[in-house]
């Protein structure tokens, strides 16, 4: 082999071998995103799955967000510190979005114990949550893969490079600080969306206190249970598509804008 045949050699492996590692620090973002990420981080998902989303998601990802991954790591520790930084952030960009499902599975439970539906089919699914929570979190997840979830993920990513930078480990105050207003963003929808079902029910509730002190020969806990189920679940039905509707705007306006304070501002 010419001198200039393996010095050409040298310099392909050399630059092989950095976008490799370029590659595989994207991923290690990407992938921690990928395993809360809704939908497609389900546990219902197969892992093998979940795992070539997230290295397609990476291919996606990477032209655009290499140019802002300003650390080019040569050692064995710095390279595992930098993984280390990126798969904290994708973890951290990953619950918040988890948490717009728990705000689906919280209005659920709500709803449930308001409807008095909360014992029925509260073992379905993978985890244990009441019927309602499990037919508006399926219902919320389907409407948000055909809203375009794959996408607006890509570009909720993209973003996460500019207010959390490659390799600069973030700041405590500022981590939650803005994990404090998702988790608080979180409990406001929930109640928002089960807000119909409560006021209706206590108001129900009351005028059965007054008609039990008006007859209190009358068994009002018989006649009024039956008709609170069966209202509760007649509003959902008329409810429900506006609730998703509230949620998926929600959900689609904190992955077009990662740093807002609170996206139904």
């Amino acid at each position: 082999m010419t001198p200039e045949l393996v010095a050409a050699l040298d310099a392909l492996a050399i630059g092989l071998r950095q976008t490799a590692l370029e590659g595989f620090v994207v991923f290690a973002r990407v992938g921690a995103f990928f395993a809360l990420l809704p939908a497609f981080g389900e546990q219902v998902v197969p892992v093998r799955i979940r795992l070539v989303l997230a290295l397609s998601m990476t291919v996606i990802v990477a032209p655009a967000v290499l140019p802002a991954i300003a650390a080019r790591p040569d050692t064995p520790g710095a390279i595992a510190r930098l993984l280390f930084v990126e798969t904290a952030i994708g973890l951290v960009f990953g619950a918040s979005l988890r948490l717009m499902v728990q705000a689906l599975q919280m209005a659920g439970t709500m709803i449930a114990q308001a409807t008095s539906l909360a014992q029925f089919f509260g073992g379905a699914g993978v985890d244990p949550q009441p019927a309602i929570s499990q037919l508006l979190v399926m219902a919320g997840l389907a409407l948000a893969v055909m809203s375009g979830l794959a996408e607006h993920a890509a570009q909720f990513l993209v973003l996460g490079y500019t207010l959390l930078p490659a390799g600069l480990w973030p700041d405590a105050g500022t981590i939650t600080e803005w994990g404090v207003g998702r988790v608080a963003h979180a409990f406001t929808l929930a109640f928002l969306l089960a807000a119909p079902f409560v006021i209706g029910a206590s108001i129900y509730n009351l005028a059965l206190g007054a008609i039990n002190r008006a007859m209190p020969q009358l068994m009002v806990a018989f006649i009024g249970a039956p008709a609170l189920t069966l209202g509760g679940l007649v509003l959902l039905m008329l409810a429900a598509p506006a609730m998703l509707e509230v949620w998926r705007g929600a959900l689609m306006g904190l992955m077009a804008d990662p740093g807002a304070g609170n996206p139904l501002q």
